[in-house]
C-alpha cells in the first residue's frame, strides 16, 4: 500500500469526498478491482455507513499510522539505518516507489555524490545503444556496467523525478564518463541523426593516400598525428601486436625504416569525429590480422622470403593486377626476376608502380602537408622510368636500376595478392607482361625480350 504524500488519508465521512481504492504505487486500481457491495447493491465506499466498509477504512488508517510511526521512530532511533536499507532495497526493486516523497528522500540521501557527479573527468566519447523496449532500469544497469554511471539507481531516480521514465528513445548515442547522471538522462532523450564519420578506404592505397583521404573528412582528429604514428609506430604500440613485432624484426636492413605501410587494412570504418589517431590505426591492424590470419604469417622456409618480403611483393602485385586469377602469374613474373632466371638482367624487377611510389614520395616531401588531399597519386611521369633519378634512401624502389626486391611495401595488398605472393606461378618462366588495351584488366605474358617487344607492337605501345 502507498500513503499519498507521506500523510494520512482523509476520512471520507468527514470531507464528503469519494474514497477510491488507489493505495498503490502506480496510483491505479489493480486489474479486475470490484467494489464490495452489500445490501441490495449499496456501495459502502460512498460513506453511507456499513460495517465492512468502515472497517476497511479504519484498517487502512491504522496501517498508515503505523507505517508513518515506524518511519518516524526509525528516523530518531538506532533502527534508522536498518529501515532506510529496507526502503532503499524496496525502491530499487520497485522504481514506482520513488513517487512517495519520504522514499525519494531516503534514496536521494543514500545515493549521495553518485546522484550529482560523473564517474571521472574522462571526456573520451563512448558509444552507447538504447534498444527498442529498454526500460529506465535496464538502461541504468547497462550504463553502470559500461562505466558511465557510479550507481544505476541515479539514472532511474532522476528519470522518475523528471517524469521521463518512458521517454527514452532507441538509437545510437555518444556519452562521456565526465557527464553527470542528469546530463546522461538528457542525452538519451533524442539520438543524433548519425554520430559517426564513415571512412571508406578502397584497396591498394599507400599510407599517404589514406592520410589524404582523412584530410577530406569531417574529423576532429589530428591527421598529422595519424601519419606520424603510422610512419614511425612507437614501441608501445608495436608491443601490443606480437605478430607485427615479429614481422618488423624480420624486415631487411635498408635505408627505409619499416613502418605500418602495407598493414593498414582497407575497409569501411565508422569512428566518432574526435576519434584518436591511434584508435583508428589499431582498428586497421586488428582488421589486418583478422583477415590475413596468423597462419599466413608463418611462411615456409622453402619459400625463400619472410612475410615482410612477401608483403612487399604482394603490394606490387596489388598495384599491377586487376583480375584475381592473374595475380599468381604476375607474382610469378616478379619472382622469376628475383630469382634471376635466364633472360633477366641483374635481377631487376622493372616494376612501374614501385618507381611511381618513389616519384610520389619525393613530390609529397615538397608539398605542404595540408595539400596532400589535392595530390594525384600513381601517375606516370611522362619520361622513361629508367631515367628517373631518386636519392639513395629511395634507390630500392627504382627497380629499373636497382637489384632484387623492393625495401618494403608500397601499399596495403588485398588477400588475393598476398596469397599470390605466397604461392606465385613460376613454372611457365614468364618474365614480362603487358596490359591489353580495352581487355577488361587482362594481361599478355612473355618469356623473352623478343616476345615482349612483339606484344608491345601488337598492342600499340
Amino acid at each position: 500500500m502507498t500513503i499519498r504524500s507521506g500523510g494520512r488519508p482523509r476520512d471520507p465521512r468527514q470531507t464528503g469526498q469519494v474514497y477510491a481504492p488507489d493505495a498503490y504505487a502506480t496510483e491505479a486500481a489493480p486489474e479486475h478491482f470490484e467494489p464490495v457491495r452489500r445490501g441490495g447493491g449499496r456501495d459502502y465506499r460512498r460513506g453511507g455507513g456499513g460495517g465492512s466498509g468502515l472497517a476497511g477504512l479504519l484498517k487502512f488508517v491504522v496501517f498508515a499510522g503505523v507505517l508513518a510511526g515506524v518511519v518516524l521512530v526509525a528516523s530518531l532511533t538506532v533502527l534508522r539505518p536498518l529501515i532506510n536499507s529496507l526502503v532503499v532495497g524496496w525502491a530499487a526493486d520497485n522504481p514506482a516507489a520513488l513517487r512517495i516523497p519520504f522514499v525519494a528522500d531516503i534514496v536521494r540521501n543514500d545515493l549521495g555524490p553518485a546522484l550529482t557527479q560523473g564517474v571521472s573527468g574522462d571526456a573520451t566519447p563512448v558509444p552507447f545503444v538504447v534498444a527498442e523496449g529498454d526500460t529506465a532500469s535496464a538502461i541504468g544497469a547497462r550504463l553502470q556496467d559500461e562505466g558511465l554511471l557510479r550507481d544505476r539507481r541515479a539514472f532511474v531516480f532522476i528519470a522518475s523525478e523528471r517524469g521521463l521514465s518512458s521517454d527514452f528513445q532507441a538509437g545510437d548515442y555518444i556519452l562521456r564518463r565526465n557527464m553527470t547522471p542528469d546530463q546522461v538522462v538528457s542525452a538519451l532523450l533524442a539520438p543524433p541523426e548519425d554520430p559517426y564519420v564513415q571512412i571508406d578506404l578502397r584497396t591498394g592505397l599507400r599510407l599517404e593516400q589514406i592520410t589524404a583521404k582523412l584530410q577530406t573528412l569531417p574529423l576532429d582528429m589530428d591527421v598529422r598525428d595519424f601519419y606520424d604514428l603510422a610512419k614511425e609506430p612507437p614501441a608501445a604500440l608495436i608491443a601490443d601486436y606480437p605478430w607485427l613485432a615479429k614481422i618488423l624484426q624480420e624486415a631487411p636492413q635498408t635505408p627505409v625504416k619499416p613502418s605500418l605501410e602495407g598493414f593498414l587494412w582497407p575497409a569501411s570504418y565508422r569512428v566518432l569525429p574526435d576519434a584518436k589517431p591511434e584508435e583508428l590505426i589499431r582498428m586497421m591492424l586488428d582488421n589486418f590480422i583478422k583477415n590475413v590470419g596468423e597462419r599466413r604469417l608463418d611462411v615456409p622456409a622453402e619459400r625463400g622470403l619472410n612475410f615482410y618480403q612477401v608483403l612487399s611483393l604482394a603490394s606490387i602485385v596489388e598495384r599491377e593486377a586487376v583480375l584475381d586469377e592473374e595475380r599468381p602469374r604476375i607474382a610469378g613474373v616478379y619472382q622469376n626476376r628475383i630469382d634471376g632466371i635466364k633472360g633477366v638482367k641483374n635481377r631487376q624487377l622493372n616494376s612501374d608502380p614501385s618507381v611511381f611510389y618513389a616519384i610520389d614520395t619525393l613530390a609529397l616531401q615538397k608539398l605542404d602537408f595540408n595539400e596532400w588531399k589535392t595530390y594525384a597519386f600513381w601517375l606516370p611521369p611522362g619520361v622513361p622510368l629508367k631515367s628517373v633519378e631518386v636519392p639513395p634512401a629511395l634507390a630500392g624502389y627504382q627497380t629499373y636500376t636497382s637489384v632484387g626486391l623492393i625495401p618494403g611495401p608500397i601499399a596495403t595488398p588485398t588477400l588475393p595478392s598476398i596469397d599470390a605472393a605466397l604461392e606465385p606461378e613460376t613454372k611457365d618462366k614468364y618474365i614480362y607482361f603487358v596490359a591489353i588495351p580495352e581487355g577488361g584488366g587482362t594481361h599478355a605474358f612473355a618469356k623473352t625480350a623478343a616476345e615482349f617487344q612483339k606484344l608491345l607492337d601488337e598492342y600499340g605501345y
